[in-house]
């Protein structure tokens, strides 16, 4: 990838004892420019790292909050431009700063924010600008924490053997932030960045308190869902305020159940329509269940297609249909079927439950001994 270093700002972060006791500090190391950075040992740590964040995919809807790649977007209020947020303005004065002072400056300044956090462990705080030049004359601003690594030792000689690295960091853990994001080369969104961070500490998002981040897939389901449903209450109890009130908190129970069982509230109609609004923003959306000790996995998508839900009697039939089978590693005697036409089968169950019944009738009408 071809890139262009401008100015690159060095810093250590040090952190004393634990919790709210602790004491934060950290020192201004040097701010290179770009001679500076060609020759310095900094390049080879750097290069690769600085390739690596522009390139990591990042997905506009997360399937989870643990994810480590996200999107976030400036907070501004209605009316008011991009310049209006704290947080753009920090990298603002970066991208324009038009000297090594005045670039270091605002590099200090964005560490003093990233301070006050909670939960940040000592380690490297680098701030760079770079350009892309294959596509861009305007700069990217490049955020990077390596926390210190413990317990490191570098190898000596053969009477000493190893000795112990005070300050060492790695690659491997390496946080980022690169503003502006790069949706697709050659295309950037100014109101947005783009944030790495694998640790389940968040205080790289913690010290950008003006950026938004779209909710994890199942956050914004919810949601969804949740509408859906209060649209459906609504309609449904316009003229019993009573009914309306209860109907609703039986569906908020419902949603925050861990585990949840079939409602039997909605026809087939109105399912196939709330889910179609929900494959519509996610078409890859998964719908899982369980009957009984059989748990299914599939796309929502194929509710109502390939995979229908039934009732036999007082018990539950899942129907699954599709063009092949195909079986994983262990040969079994499943795999020899000739399978029966549906309708045997149907009549198969049918049978079973009535010899069921009538063995439990059976063993009502036997005197006790």
């Amino acid at each position: 990838m071809d890139m262009k270093l401008e100015y690159l700002s060095f810093f250590v972060v040090k952190v004393d004892g634990d919790g709210e006791q602790s004491t934060k500090t950290y020192r201004h190391y040097q701010t290179l420019n770009e001679e500076a950075y060609l020759e310095s040992n900094l390049k080879w740590f750097l290069d690769g790292e600085f390739a690596r964040t522009v390139k990591r995919k990042v997905e506009r809807i997360r399937k989870s909050e643990s994810v480590p790649t996200k999107i976030g977007r400036f907070i501004v209020e209605n009316g008011f431009a991009l310049d209006s947020n704290p947080n753009y303005n920090m990298f603002k004065r970066l991208r324009q700063a038009e000297n090594e002072k005045e670039f270091h400056e605002a590099s200090d300044d964005l560490l003093r924010a990233y301070m006050n956090t909670t939960s940040i462990r000592g380690g490297a705080f680098i701030v760079a600008r770079t350009k892309l030049t294959k596509y861009f004359d305007d700069p990217f601003v490049f955020i990077m924490k390596s926390d210190f690594e413990m317990k490191v030792a570098s190898i000596m000689d053969e009477q000493v053997l190893i000795k112990e690295v005070e300050m060492a960091i790695s690659a491997k853990n390496i946080k980022s932030i690169q503003y502006p994001h790069m949706p697709e080369e050659g295309m950037v969104e100014e109101w947005e960045l783009k944030i790495f961070q694998s640790s389940h500490a968040r205080y790289f998002e913690d010290f950008l308190k003006f950026v938004n981040y779209e909710p994890a897939l199942p956050e914004m389901m919810n949601s969804h869902v949740m509408g859906i449903v209060q649209e459906y209450i609504e309609e449904s109890y316009q003229e019993n305020e009573e009914e309306k009130q209860k109907e609703s908190e039986e569906m908020d129970l419902w949603l925050n159940k861990k585990e949840r069982e079939l409602n039997e509230k909605w026809t087939h109609e109105q399912v196939m329509d709330a889910a179609q609004s929900l494959t519509e923003v996610a078409p890859d959306l998964e719908m899982k269940f369980k009957l009984d000790a059989v748990s299914v996995k599939a796309l929502l998508a194929e509710y109502g297609e390939t995979i229908h839900f039934a009732k036999l009697g007082d018990r539950y039939v899942v129907l699954i249909e599709g063009d092949h089978f195909q079986f994983d590693k262990g040969v079994s005697p499943i795999e020899l079927l000739r399978p029966a036409q549906l309708e045997d089968v149907i009549q198969r169950i049918i049978g079973k439950k009535g010899r069921q019944e009538a063995a439990a009738t059976t063993e009502d009408d036997m005197p006790p001994f």
